[in-house]
C-alpha cells in the first residue's frame, strides 16, 4: 500500500461522503499523542549511573526505511529521530560505535519500473544519513545489491560505511573485519553474510561458508589484540544461533536478515545470552535500536578477552518486549476510544489508568541496573525510535531534499502516465463532483471530513507525486478508468467511489440495483490503507459511526 512518511503525515479522519462510508473511519484512529496514539508518555528517571566506557548502537534490517509511513502520530521509526538521540547522548556517553546487519539501502531485493529512480534516490538519502551517523560497519543483505554491484559500490562510498562480509565477493572480496579503538580498548568487528533473496544471490555476488569465515576471522581478531569481538551476521536467525555454538569466542552477535521485502514491520525480538555471547536482533525499518553499554573495570595492564556479565536489561528483555507491546496496543486503542462518543468517560479513564500503570512498570524495569561487585559488565536496552527523541536538522534536511527531488522528477517523468483502460461494460470512476449532482446531502458530510483534504496534505509536504504516498490520498489509484500519480484532477482526495466503487454505470442508471455498493463493509477500508504499518489496531466497525451524517447513513 502507499502511504505518507512520518514528517509528512496528516491525520485523516473520515472517509468520503457520497460513498465514503468506511474508509473515512481511519481518520479518527489516526490521531493521537503517543506511540500509535494515546496520552503523553510518562517516564521514571533512572537512578544516576556511571557513564559507560563504550556504547554500542546496534540495528538490524533498516531496508530503505528513512522514516515511517502512516497516519498514526509518533509511529516507530525515523532516521532523523535516531540521529537526534545519538547527538543528545554524546554529552553523557564517553565513546559510541554504530553498527548494523541486514539490508540497509533498499526496501526490496530488486527494483524495477517507474519506482526505480525513486528507490535509488531514497538509497542515496540513506547513504547521506549513514555518513552523518558515522556508521562504522555493516553486514550487507541482498537488497543492498538491488542497483547492481556498481550501484552498491557507489552507495558504499557515499555512506562511508565499511561493509563487512568475510565470505562474500562482489567484484572483489568484501572486507572481513575491522578494528575500532573505543573506550580505551580494541574492539574487533567481524562480518559474514548470506545475501540471498530466496535461493538466489544477486548477480555477480559469490557467497562462501559463513561458519568457516567467521571462525577464521574471530580467531584473527583475537590474535590482533581485540578484547571485545562483535560479529555482524546477515543470515537466517537459526543459522546465526548455530554460528555462536560453533564459534563461542564472540562477545556480541548482531543478527540481520539475508533479505527483506515489503513494508510490513517486525515485532521486536528479545535479546538473549547464548553462553557468553549477547545475541541481538532489532525490529526492522529502524523501529528500534539496541543500546549496549559496556562498563569496563579491568585491572591495568591486562590483556585478552574481557568477560562481560549482565548488569541489567538482558535478564528482563523478554518481559520488556512484552510490556512494550502492551503499551503500544493500549495507546492505539485509547486513541480511537477518545474519538468515540459511545465510550463512557469512566471506561476511558480506567484504560488511561491502566496505561499509566504499564508505562510505570516498564520504566522501572528499564531503570534497574544491577552491576556485579567486580569485573566488567554490560547493560542492554531496546530504544524505541519515536518523535519525542527530537529531530536532527541535518538528517531532516536530507529527507526533505529527497522528497523535493523525487516530487520534481516524477511530476515530469510520469506526466503522460494514464490510467489502465476500462474494459467494455465495466464501471469506471467519475469523481466526487459528478456524484454530488445527485448526492448533495452526502457531499455536505464528506466536505467536513479530513478525507476531503487528503491530497493537499501531500502538496504541502512535496510528496503529491511520490509513488509511496499518493495511492492513499486519491480515488481509483492504478485501477481501470481511475487515476495515476499524475492523472488525478478529478480524483484528488479520498472520494465516494473509494468505498462505494466506480460509479459510471450507476450514474447512467441510478435506479438499477447492483451497480454501486450502497452499504460498504467497514472491513473494506482495512484492505485499502488502514492497516499495518500505516495504522495499528484499526477497528472499522467502531469507527463507522464517526463518519455518518444526514443523508449518509442517518
Amino acid at each position: 500500500m502507499l502511504h505518507v512518511p512520518s514528517r509528512l503525515r496528516f491525520f485523516p479522519s473520515l472517509v468520503l461522503a457520497s460513498a465514503l462510508a468506511i474508509a473515512a473511519t481511519s481518520a479518527f484512529s489516526c490521531t493521537g499523542t503517543n506511540g500509535n496514539g494515546g496520552a503523553p508518555t510518562t517516564s521514571v528517571a533512572p537512578e544516576a549511573q556511571p557513564a559507560a566506557s563504550v556504547r554500542l548502537y546496534l540495528m538490524s534490517n533498516v531496508a530503505g526505511a528513512i522514516e515511517p509511513c502512516g497516519c498514526s502520530k509518533d509511529q516507530l521509526g525515523g532516521a532523523d529521530h535516531f540521529a537526534a538521540y545519538v547527538a543528545a547522548e554524546k554529552s553523557r556517553v564517553q565513546d559510541s560505535v554504530v553498527l548494523g546487519a541486514g539490508p540497509l539501502f533498499f526496501q526490496d531485493p530488486t527494483i524495477a519500473g517507474d519506482g526505480t529512480t525513486q528507490a535509488q534516490w531514497k538509497a542515496d538519502a540513506l547513504a547521506q544519513t549513514a555518513k552523518r551517523l558515522g556508521i562504522a560497519a555493516w553486514a550487507p543483505g541482498a537488497n543492498d545489491f538491488a542497483s547492481g554491484i556498481e550501484g552498491f559500490r557507489k552507495l558504499e562510498g557515499a555512506s562511508g560505511v565499511t561493509f563487512l562480509a568475510a565470505n562474500v565477493k562482489a567484484d572483489k572480496q568484501l572486507p572481513a573485519s575491522k578494528f575500532i579503538e573505543s573506550g580505551g580498548i580494541k574492539i574487533g568487528v567481524v562480518g559474514v553474510a548470506e545475501p540471498k533473496a530466496g535461493a538466489n544471490a544477486p548477480a555477480g555476488v559469490e557467497i562462501g561458508s559463513a561458519a568457516e569465515a567467521l571462525k577464521r576471522e574471530v580467531a584473527a581478531a583475537r590474535a590482533g589484540g581485540a578484547r571485545i569481538v562483535v560479529a555482524l551476521a546477515s543470515v537466517q536467525r537459526g543459522d546465526a544461533l548455530r554460528l555462536v555454538d560453533s564459534v563461542p569466542d564472540i562477545d556480541v552477535l548482531l543478527v540481520g536478515k539475508p533479505s527483506e521485502k515489503g513494508d510490513l514491520n517486525d515485532q521486536p525480538k528479545p535479546a538473549t545470552l547464548v553462553g557468553d555471547t549477547v545475541v541481538v536482533e532489532t525490529s526492522n525499518h529502524l523501529q528500534t535500536v539496541a543500546v549496549l553499554d559496556l562498563y569496563l573495570r579491568e585491572p591495568e595492564g591486562t590483556a585478552g578477552r574481557i568477560k562481560l556479565t549482565d548488569g541489567g536489561g538482558l535478564a528482563r528483555a523478554e518481559q520488556l518486549v512484552a510490556l512494550s507491546k502492551q503499551v503500544r496496543d493500549l495507546e492505539t486503542r485509547i486513541n480511537g476510544w477518545e474519538q468515540d462518543k459511545n465510550v463512557k468517560p469512566a471506561d476511558l479513564a480506567a484504560r488511561r489508568s491502566e496505561l499509566d500503570r504499564l508505562r510505570q512498570e516498564k520504566a522501572e524495569l528499564e531503570g534497574k541496573v544491577e552491576p556485579p561487585p567486580s569485573g566488567s559488565y554490560f547493560k542492554y536496552s531496546l530504544l524505541e525510535v519515536r518523535e519525542k527523541l527530537g529531530e536532527d536538522p541535518g538528517v531532516g534536511e536530507d529527507i526533505l531534499s529527497y522528497y523535493r527531488r523525487v516530487n520534481d522528477h516524477n511530476r515530469e517523468a510520469l506526466k503522460d502516465r494514464k490510467p489502465l483502460p476500462l474494459p467494455e461494460g465495466q464501471a469506471g470512476y467519475i469523481g466526487v463532483e459528478q456524484c454530488s449532482t445527485c448526492h448533495a446531502e452526502e457531499r455536505k458530510v464528506w466536505d467536513k471530513t479530513d478525507h476531503a483534504k487528503a491530497y493537499p496534505t501531500l502538496e504541502k509536504k512535496f510528496v503529491e507525486f511520490n509513488l509511496d504516498c499518493v495511492g492513499c490520498h486519491v480515488t481509483g489509484y492504478d485501477r481501470p478508468g481511475g487515476s495515476t500519480v499524475t492523472f488525478v484532477d478529478a480524483f484528488k482526495n479520498v472520494q465516494c467511489e473509494t468505498c462505494h466503487g466506480p460509479g459510471s454505470l450507476h450514474a447512467k442508471e441510478p435506479d438499477k440495483k447492483g451497480l454501486i455498493v450502497t452499504k460498504p463493509e467497514p472491513k473494506s477500508c482495512v484492505s485499502e490503507c488502514h492497516h499495518p504499518p500505516h495504522v495499528e489496531n484499526f477497528d472499522p466497525v467502531a469507527k463507522m459511526p464517526l463518519i455518518l451524517g444526514p443523508g449518509h447513513g442517518r
